[in-house]
C-alpha cells in the first residue's frame, strides 16, 4: 500500500454549490475541472523535493514563478503574483526577500503555504523536527506572517499524523487533536507579544481547543454556517486550516445533510458546504483524508476526472522510491 499516492487527492478540484455536488456524486458523472493554484504549487514543491533530494529555496521559488508565468489562470491571488514578479525581476537572488516586503513588512497570513505543504509531510514523515522546519521555510517564500507559516506547520502536522495512523483501526479523534494541540501551543507560544486575547496570540491553538470541545467534550453537529463562524472559511491560514482539519475529523461519521459512505467524499463535501475559499479548504481536507485512507479510499469516479492524474501519481511514486523505503 503506497500511501504516498495520496497526491491524487490534491488534483481533485471541487466547485461550489451543494446541489451541484449532490447531483454530481449521485450520478458519478463529474465534469472535468482544471486544478487551481493549490495543486499547481503542490506539484512544484513535490518535484523540487524529489529533484533536489530535499529543500532548496532557490529552486522552489523559481519553480513557483515559472509555473505561474506559464499558466497564470489557475486562480492565484494578486498578492502572491506580486511576489512572483519581484522574484523574477531579482533573478531569484533572495528567495525569501519579496515576501518579507509585503503588507508594510508584516508579510502575508494567507493559506498559500498550507495549501501546498503536504509533500513536506510525506518527505519527512520520519523526521518531525526537519518536517516542521521545512514546512515553515517553504511557506516563507510567499507568506512571512507568523499565521501564514504556522498554518503551514499545522497542516503539515495533520497530514503527517494522518499518514502515520493505522487506517484499519478505529480512529481516535481525541488523541489526534491532542497531538496537534501540544505542537501548536508550543509553537505559538514562541516569539509572541501577549495580548489579552488568546485568539490573537494563539489563533490555531484556540481553534483546536474549540474543535476539541465540539467534537469530543460536548459532541454536536454544526451547521455549515456555524463551522464558518467558529473556524473560518476565508483565505487567511488561521481561518481555513482549522476548517479543513475539522472536515477531516467530522468525516469519520455520516453527515446529516449528505448521504455518502465514503469518508474521503464526506470530507470534501463538508469542506465545500462551508463556502468561502472552497478549493483550498477542500484541498487541505482532502490531503489529510487521503493520507489517512490511502489511494484506495479515493473513489475512482473522482480520480478519473482529475487533471494531470498520471503526472501526480508519478510524483507520488518517485517520492516513495526516494524516501518511502527508508
Amino acid at each position: 500500500n503506497c500511501r504516498v499516492n495520496v497526491f491524487c487527492a490534491f488534483a481533485a478540484v471541487v466547485s461550489d454549490g451543494q446541489a451541484r455536488i449532490k447531483n454530481a456524486f449521485a450520478s458519478g458523472l463529474l465534469p472535468f475541472r482544471p486544478y487551481t493554484d493549490d495543486t499547481a504549487m503542490t506539484k512544484c514543491l513535490a518535484a523540487s523535493l524529489i529533484e533536489k533530494k530535499g529543500f532548496h529555496a532557490g529552486d522552489l521559488a523559481q519553480r513557483f514563478t515559472t509555473e505561474y508565468f506559464e499558466q497564470p489562470k489557475r486562480g492565484y491571488g494578486s498578492n502572491v503574483v506580486d511576489v512572483f514578479r519581484a522574484l523574477k525581476r531579482s533573478n531569484f537572488e533572495d528567495p525569501f526577500g519579496p515576501a518579507k516586503d509585503q503588507f508594510q513588512g508584516t508579510g502575508s497570513y494567507g493559506n498559500g503555504g498550507a495549501m501546498r505543504v503536504a509533500p513536506v509531510a510525506l518527505f519527512w514523515h520520519k523526521n518531525l523536527a526537519e518536517m516542521v522546519s521545512v514546512a515553515e521555510k517553504q511557506a516563507r517564500i510567499t507568506h512571512t506572517h507568523r499565521n501564514g507559516y504556522n498554518g503551514s506547520i499545522l497542516q503539515c502536522l495533520a497530514v503527517r499524523y494522518a499518514l502515520m495512523s493505522d487506517g484499519k483501526a478505529p480512529f481516535d479523534k481525541v488523541a489526534f487533536l491532542k497531538l496537534l494541540l501540544e505542537h501548536m501551543d508550543a509553537i505559538e507560544s514562541k516569539d509572541v507579544k501577549p495580548t489579552s486575547d488568546p485568539a490573537v496570540d494563539k489563533p490555531f491553538t484556540t481553534s483546536l481547543q474549540n474543535m476539541q470541545h465540539v467534537l469530543c467534550d460536548d459532541p454536536r453537529d454544526l451547521s455549515a454556517e456555524e463551522i464558518a463562524a467558529l473556524f473560518g472559511n476565508d483565505v487567511s491560514a488561521h481561518k481555513s486550516v482549522p476548517t479543513a482539519i475539522y472536515a477531516f475529523l467530522r468525516s469519520h461519521e455520516p453527515l446529516p445533510f449528505f448521504q455518502a459512505e465514503n469518508p474521503f467524499v464526506r470530507a470534501i463535501v463538508l469542506s465545500i458546504s462551508v463556502g468561502g475559499d472552497t478549493d483550498t479548504i477542500a484541498t487541505m481536507a482532502g490531503s489529510i483524508s487521503g493520507a489517512f485512507h490511502g489511494i484506495e479510499g479515493i473513489p475512482t469516479s473522482l480520480q478519473r476526472h482529475c487533471e494531470d492524474l498520471d503526472l501526480v501519481l508519478k510524483l507520488a511514486d518517485d517520492m516513495y522510491e526516494l524516501v518511502g523505503a527508508h
